[in-house]
């Protein structure tokens, strides 16, 4: 119960930034990955402004597994608005239904895949994307949403922020360039189709974002692996120095920023999706969620990753903070702390 009511708050706090939500209503909006980290809160904002907001969209949640779906929303029948759809994106898309609004966020984003699974890692954003965005030009579709990555800027030198026309060094064999190259493609393709086609493509660069719907179990990316450490009572230990640094983003203004571009974003452009503000070090971040329950006496400690760990580090990662002045142009601004966030977090998985 807990859980469902942070949610809820979250989207409260999403709701008041007064975006024009009536956009949505009576509009049929189609999702990939529905039940990922951050793609489940755009299933749950599309159920607050129905029940909530008495607004009227409907959902097509386009999954691999209707099971994991329900683990997270429940049995599917108690939706009238939600239907269901398994599938892998890797065949042509047959669909009676309307479609108004796509948005694809289907993609294994963690750097545990890069290394097991490459394949399975670029075929959603490059043949899934394909597929979708042949699915836009048949529906004309009003608007399309890609959930892309800071990893499609490679390594960006001479810079002190990372703006969405920086671009830099990245290696086509460097195996964890499965992500963002195949991110890379996705972008170029919603150009491509926005060019020749005219679909309404928009692109949401995310970086670090965190939300209290992580997978603690499976996620090995550093905050999902601190905030277990401290739900566990456990000293937090991080497998480098630190020392390197990320903006990171609470959910409930990542989804803001992920709607707003979608209903407001120019056409076949980019968006930076970070908050700025909270720009710290992983130690920084260790440290800050580690104090959060003083008692525990949590200590933050270093040590050197198990040699055959499939994780790999993000060679690609930059030093300087990415820049969103172009989404705080669309009227973005980002509320919450990484103290407030990770408190959150934490205080909803506590048993």
């Amino acid at each position: 119960m807990c859980m469902e009511k942070t949610i809820e708050q979250d989207l409260e706090k999403v709701f008041n930034q007064k975006l024009p939500w009536e956009r949505l209503d009576h509009k049929t909006v189609l999702i990939t990955g529905a039940y990922g980290m951050l793609a489940s809160y755009l299933v749950f904002m599309i159920m607050y402004l129905n029940e909530k907001k008495g607004m009227h969209i409907s959902v097509i949640a386009l999954i691999r597994s209707k099971e994991k779906f329900e683990k997270r929303f429940g049995r599917v029948e108690q939706y009238p608005y939600l239907r269901v759809w398994e599938n892998t994106l890797e065949e042509k898309i047959e669909m009676d239904a309307p479609v108004n609004f796509i948005i694809h966020a289907a993609s294994p984003a963690s750097p545990q895949y890069y290394s097991v699974s490459p394949i399975e890692v670029l075929k959603p954003n490059v043949v899934g994307n394909y597929h979708l965005l042949e699915l836009a030009v048949q529906k004309k579709v009003e608007g399309y949403l890609l959930f892309s990555t800071g990893d499609v800027y490679g390594k960006v030198k001479g810079k002190t922020s990372v703006r969405e026309n920086d671009w830099g060094e990245m290696d086509t064999l460097d195996i964890h360039s499965c992500y963002g190259e195949s991110k890379r493609m996705a972008e170029t393709m919603c150009k491509a189709y926005f060019h020749q086609n005219g679909v309404p493509t928009k692109i949401a660069r995310i970086w670090h974002t965190y939300a209290p719907t992580m997978d603690l179990e499976k996620d090995p990316r550093v905050f999902a692996a601190f905030v277990k450490d401290v739900i566990q009572g456990h000293d937090i230990v991080m497998h480098s120095d630190g020392r390197s640094k990320r903006s990171f983003c609470y959910i409930s203004d990542a989804v803001a920023a992920y709607f707003l571009i979608l209903l407001e974003g120019k056409a076949g452009e980019a968006y930076n999706v970070c908050n700025t503000e909270e720009f710290y070090s992983i130690k920084e971040v260790a440290e800050t969620i580690a104090s959060l329950h003083p008692w525990k006496r949590l200590q933050v400690h270093c040590e050197q990753r198990e040699t055959g760990d499939a994780y790999l580090e993000n060679s690609l990662a930059n030093e300087v903070p990415p820049n969103n002045e172009k989404l705080k142009a669309l009227g973005w601004n980002p509320e919450i702390t990484i103290k407030e966030g990770f408190s959150r977090v934490i205080a909803c998985r506590m048993k």
